[in-house]
C-alpha cells in the first residue's frame, strides 16, 4: 500500500467481483436512464440519482447488498450518502463506469 493510495477512488472492477460474490446482491446504477441505454454493467439496475428517493426505486430490502456505480464515482458516492439517509445499510459505492473493464450492455 503507496502513501497516496487513500487518494484513489474504488475500483469498480473489484466492486463487480464483490456484487457477483455476494448472493442476493443488487448492482444499482445510478447515472441517467439515457446513460444506461447507452450501456451498462451486466445485470445492474437503473435509478437515477435525481429520482432515487422516490418511493419504489431501489429494488430491495433495507438490509440488502447494493452496489452502487455511475460514470466517474461521484454521484455514487452521493447515493450512498441518501441510501443511507433512507435507512439502507449495506450501500457500498463501487466507483464508475469510465473505469470499468467487463462486459458492456446495451
Amino acid at each position: 500500500m503507496g502513501f497516496f493510495d487513500f487518494l484513489k477512488g474504488p475500483d469498480v472492477n473489484q466492486g463487480v467481483r464483490e456484487y457477483n460474490a455476494t448472493p442476493g446482491a443488487v448492482l444499482l446504477d445510478v447515472r441517467t436512464a439515457q446513460e444506461y441505454r447507452e450501456g451498462h454493467i451486466p445485470g445492474s439496475v437503473n435509478a437515477p440519482l435525481q429520482s432515487l428517493g422516490a418511493e419504489g426505486t431501489v429494488p430491495a430490502g433495507k438490509n440488502a447488498s447494493l452496489f452502487v456505480y455511475c460514470h466517474s464515482g461521484a454521484r455514487s458516492r452521493q447515493a450512498v450518502g441518501l441510501l443511507g439517509r433512507m435507512g439502507y445499510v449495506n450501500a457500498k459505492n463501487i466507483g464508475g463506469m469510465a473505469a470499468y473493464r467487463g462486459k458492456v450492455e446495451r
